[in-house]
């Protein structure tokens, strides 16, 4: 499941768009942005699709080398380590994994060749020796050893990064999140796999990237002059282009989307400027908006809804 974070980037990166364009439609943005993060959900499928090949293509290989004119002990012997683990065999099963490929038509995405290639690499690591070893693997066993063949193997293979990238533009900065999901999906298996959805609660978490889209938008203008008013002695064309976007968003989380916590819309703004912003933007957007909190308060127009959220 996405997390608000992710969410907040991906509007961000829409924002950004958007505002540099000369003309830009905010219904066209909105679109690109809400299949910008439904595509991630591509990733994800696609990803765990890769452990139903592997387990697919493991038993062909199997069965093709026994079938060989002249079979080697070991081909009539063969190591069934990888097709008795049970999470790889329950993906391969999973009936709700088939359905979701088929419909999202992404079936063709990965071929044979290349799942038989990434089995080889599997096989020649360090981890696959440890699992070898393992005389009765439990659960545990097998959701870390896939765990580290998606750290290990899929998550460093060249050819895997280099056609997800061809494949969509988003895809490059979704990668780690769409491995995360899968490694999250693995760590609760419990005998029984389940595909999990892309977010948590559908229709509130749309409507949360919606209204802080549309509303950071509208209100951009009275939210640069609010920043204005706290940021002395700096002019606004000094200030790092992400600090203000990143204010803008923050300020309209504060006052027009009352389900969201002032503290949690501050530290996220705050993290996230460590990773898309300036050494020093923390500090600044930190003191800045601390600011306009007072501000806001003061003027009364923080009005929080829900449990726990009115005193903040």
């Amino acid at each position: 499941m996405l997390s608000r974070r992710f969410l907040r980037i991906k509007t961000m990166q829409a924002l950004y768009s958007y505002f540099k364009n000369e003309k830009p439609d905010m219904k066209v943005f909105e679109k690109e942005l809400f299949k910008s993060i439904d595509q991630v959900y591509d990733l994800y499928l696609i990803i765990i699709n890769i452990f139903a090949g592997i387990y697919q293509n493991e038993l062909l290989i199997i069965d093709e080398n026994k079938n060989k004119r002249l079979p080697s002990k070991e081909d009539l012997n063969p190591n069934r380590k990888l097709v008795s683990n049970t999470l790889l065999l329950a993906i391969y099963e999973s009936e709700e994994l088939k359905t979701l490929i088929e419909k999202r038509k992404l079936g063709s995405f990965i071929d044979n060749d290349i799942v038989r290639r990434l089995i080889a690499e599997i096989k020649k690591t360090p981890e696959f020796e440890s699992y070898e070893k393992i005389e009765a693997p439990t659960l545990k066993d097998d959701r870390h050893f896939l765990n580290e063949v998606i750290v290990k193997v899929l998550n460093e293979n060249e050819v895997l990064i280099s056609m997800f990238e061809e494949k969509s533009i988003y895809w490059t900065d979704d990668l780690y999140v769409a491995y995360n999901l899968v490694l999250k999906n693995f760590e609760l298996f419990d005998g029984k796999f389940r595909i999990l959805p892309l977010l948590k609660d559908e229709k509130d978490d749309e409507e949360f990237v919606s209204l802080l889209f549309q509303k950071t938008i509208l209100y951009r203008e009275a939210n640069i002059e609010l920043i204005q008013k706290h940021v002395k002695n700096w002019e606004l064309d000094r200030i790092a282009e992400m600090d203000m976007l990143l204010m803008q968003m923050c300020i309209t989380e504060f006052a027009y989307l009352p389900n969201v916590p002032v503290k949690a819309s501050l530290n996220e703004y705050i993290d996230i400027s460590k990773d898309y912003s300036t050494p020093n933007s923390k500090v600044f957007i930190n003191g800045i908006l601390d600011k306009i909190i007072f501000q806001l308060k003061d003027e009364n127009r923080i009005q929080k809804q829900g449990r726990g959220l009115k005193e903040n």
